[in-house]
């Protein structure tokens, strides 16, 4: 990836060792502000008001709340622990850093607790951001010159501790002159492909055009778009694909199309303690992010809404899915574990 920027231009978290500085994502792209977590708590908190988001990037700021959690002394870890599970309880990535950082606490006198941990979260973020390089790569290899992309939702920088995966994936495409334009869905409710992957694909000079979600169908008809790229937040053992709401609809839609659909998202992504996609829990948050956008209500007075945050994909609908161990082709629980070398207990 020589003469290519391996992170993004825009600090999106920062580990100061006594607090953690992320970049309120429900702000952008209006304005950049920063928000302090001197607390476990502070670091849970953030998680849940989704001022920070995206599978691995909850991941890595999970690993250093524990750490500051850490700075309370062992007993504050479990309860610590059990806070952020609850936080966004679908991304099993959030589950990995919290596993991991107790196994880091395990056996480690306490006057080298923090060391240790702080230790294990800065090797969990800097994995984080050579595994977003290695996925960018291989899933560069799978686009012809010249492609047209959709993506969904926003898996780029903001998502992670560093280049991104799907956007990650767009950028160095283009980079090599893969990827000639780009269009991101909006992403309703949240709008993170207009607030936030727009905003990133304009900030590298990636071409692109913002479309509502329910123009996909339209636009892969008519713009001829070579392949659906999105990432995801859990993988079930048998490659079923959980990501952000309206991502199963694009995959039927790529069906029909002849278009591939490709997913990008590391190994830590796959959880083969969840045997297929019916038991990935689905995160419902609050019917006011449908009824208002930016506080402004686009609703009658009284109206009722559902908001589920993520649905799930089939594998039989998933092209390949490109992690940091590799290129899972075609997409069913026996390659899962074949390349991304996890087995079940």
């Amino acid at each position: 990836m020589r003469n290519f920027p391996v992170t993004d231009p825009i600090t999106h978290i920062s580990w100061k060792r006594d607090r953690l500085l992320v970049l309120d994502q429900r702000l952008l792209p209006r304005r950049i502000k920063y928000l302090t977590c001197r607390t476990a708590e502070d670091v849970t908190m953030a998680i849940g008001s989704m001022a920070l988001r995206g599978a691995p990037l909850i991941g890595v700021a999970a690993a250093y709340g524990m750490v500051l959690a850490a700075r309370q002394g062992r007993p504050a870890l479990e309860r610590a622990g059990r806070r952020l599970r609850r936080a966004r309880p679908t991304a099993v990535n959030l589950m990995h850093a919290v596993d991991t950082m107790l196994a880091a606490a395990e056996n480690v006198a306490e006057r080298r607790l923090i060391f240790a941990l702080e230790t294990a979260a800065v090797a969990f973020h800097r994995e984080d951001v050579s595994g977003n390089q290695r996925m960018a790569v291989l899933g560069a290899s799978l686009l012809k010159k010249g492609s047209r992309i959709i993506t969904h939702c926003n898996a780029g920088a903001l998502a992670t501790g560093g280049l991104g995966t799907a956007v990650g994936v767009i950028r160095y495409a283009h980079h090599l002159g893969k990827v000639v334009h780009v269009y991101p869905c909006e992403t309703r409710p949240y709008l993170q492909g207009s607030r936030l992957t727009l905003w990133e694909l304009m900030q590298s000079h990636v071409p692109a055009t913002l479309i509502t979600d329910n123009m996909a169908a339209h636009v892969m008809k008519t713009c001829a778009i070579d392949a659906v790229i999105v990432g995801s937040d859990r993988i079930a053992a048998n490659a079923d694909v959980c990501n952000k709401i309206g991502t199963y609809g694009l995959a039927i839609l790529a069906r029909h199309h002849g278009i591939p659909f490709y997913v990008v998202a590391p190994a830590t992504t796959v959880d083969l303690a969840t045997p297929d996609g019916s038991r990935i829990p689905i995160e419902e948050r609050s019917a006011a992010e449908v009824l208002k956008i930016f506080g402004r209500p686009i609703a009658p007075p009284g109206a009722r809404a559902r908001h589920f945050a993520f649905d799930v994909t089939p594998h039989e609908l998933v092209t390949a899915i490109v992690t940091d161990r590799g290129i899972v082709r075609p997409a069913n629980g026996r390659n899962l574990e074949k390349v991304t070398g996890k087995s079940h207990a």
